[in-house]
């Protein structure tokens, strides 16, 4: 792995970091910031060398959003989440993959995948309307994967339930404006999405199980390691490393401004055992959720490339540790956070933007424990897990 994008990453860290306040402002990422993120090239790490992608290893890719969101919590957001985009459409029709990158190889493409629409079959095609929420650095987005149910003719889900990824160009949505006013992750600008009686061809729609089960990577015929990589494994990777790289900027935060700080009692921080001890244990917490989240990506990666099959309960396994990982480095930051002091809850200091980043972090639907933590400990007792919630995102 020659990490050449993550060396890049590092090089414009000052500019990254100087840009946070105008993301916080804005409600998206400035510009010159999308730019510095675009020419770095970690949306391109999943995406086909085809299309002048690196064909990173998922280990890389992670790496690279941690350290990115260890900068400015909302950048490696965005890159964590529009560069998982890339490698699915890898094994996308043809057609669909030369609209988007074949002119530009530096298109991006935003998401969300839940399924806020319905689309009704119509000739070659779909007509689809719908809303949908989350979609982070939409702004800096010119196609968008979006989630929805297959209709029947009154407009209504039909039943069974049958999902789909559709692809759609900018042209055929609208981004709501005033619809990102949060606590944290301002910058990721991550809008509501609005499309109306849009007609989206066949070529550009894919069975959303099929994406899920691995099945449509099958179906195209790819041959390539990542891109026979599970769903379950990949989609939410990018959202943990973020998560787990803004609990590694909580960290460096709090390390440089406890350095010469005086606590209450009088006594300089560096002298206190209980801080010290609080940011010994809290420092290993958050080193241990990444390698935790590396391990797995290394080992899902080492059984696809010997060409085993992965699972249900392996899958699992997986999310249930990924998920774990999230927590497990959120709650040491909070032991970080409330060891600072009254002044660490100023506006000026970095370090309670990085904690709010995190937490927003934890409320991303893949971060959900019940169903993925019910659902893995059911497959390890050799229980079959029913169609439904308990299976959804794994």
């Amino acid at each position: 792995m020659s990490y050449e994008v993550l060396d890049k990453i590092v090089a414009i860290a000052d500019e990254i970091c100087a840009g946070a306040a105008e993301g916080y402002s804005l409600g998206r990422l400035p510009d010159d910031m999308a730019k510095g993120l675009k020419d770095a090239g970690i949306i391109r790490l999943l995406q086909r060398k085809k299309y002048n992608g690196y064909e990173a290893h998922p280990r890389e890719f992670a790496e690279t959003v941690m350290k990115t969101a260890s900068i400015y919590g909302s950048a490696g957001w965005v890159g964590g989440i529009v560069g998982v985009h890339p490698w699915q459409l890898a094994f996308a029709d043809p057609r669909v993959q030369e609209e988007i990158l074949g002119t530009d190889s530096d298109t991006w493409q935003a998401s969300p995948y839940m399924p806020g629409g319905v689309a009704v079959p119509t000739g070659d095609g779909y007509v689809m309307n719908g809303r949908w929420q989350f979609s982070s650095g939409t702004d800096h987005c010119d196609w968008i994967f979006l989630g929805a149910m297959v209709g029947g003719a009154d407009g209504k889900p039909l039943m069974p339930p049958q999902s789909l990824h559709v692809i759609l160009p900018r042209t055929d949505y609208e981004i709501v404006a005033d619809s990102w006013d949060v606590v944290g992750l301002r910058g990721t600008g991550s809008k509501d999405i609005i499309v109306e009686n849009a007609f989206i061809p066949n070529y550009r729609v894919m069975d959303g199980g099929k994406v899920i089960d691995g099945t449509a990577a099958k179906d195209y015929g790819v041959t390539e390691t990542l891109y026979k990589m599970p769903w379950s494994t990949m989609f939410p990777l990018g959202i943990t490393s973020a998560t787990i790289g803004i609990c590694e900027g909580v960290l460096a935060a709090g390390v440089d401004y406890q350095r010469n700080r005086v606590g209450a009692t009088g006594t300089l921080v560096k002298d206190d055992p209980y801080v010290l001890h609080a940011l010994g244990e809290a420092a290993s917490e958050i080193d241990a959720a990444r390698q935790q989240l590396l391990a797995n990506v290394d080992r899902i990666w080492d059984k696809v490339d010997r060409g085993e099959e992965i699972d249900f309960e392996t899958r699992a396994a997986v999310r249930r540790d990924q998920a774990r990982a999230a927590w497990r480095a959120v709650r040491a930051a909070d032991e970080i956070f409330d060891r600072a002091g009254g002044n660490a809850l100023r506006m000026d200091n970095a370090l309670q933007r990085f904690w709010r980043d995190a937490h927003a972090g934890l409320h991303h639907a893949i971060h959900v424990t019940s169903t993925t933590y019910h659902a893995a400990a059911m497959a390890s007792l050799g229980v079959e897990v029913p169609e439904g919630p308990l299976r959804v995102m794994i």
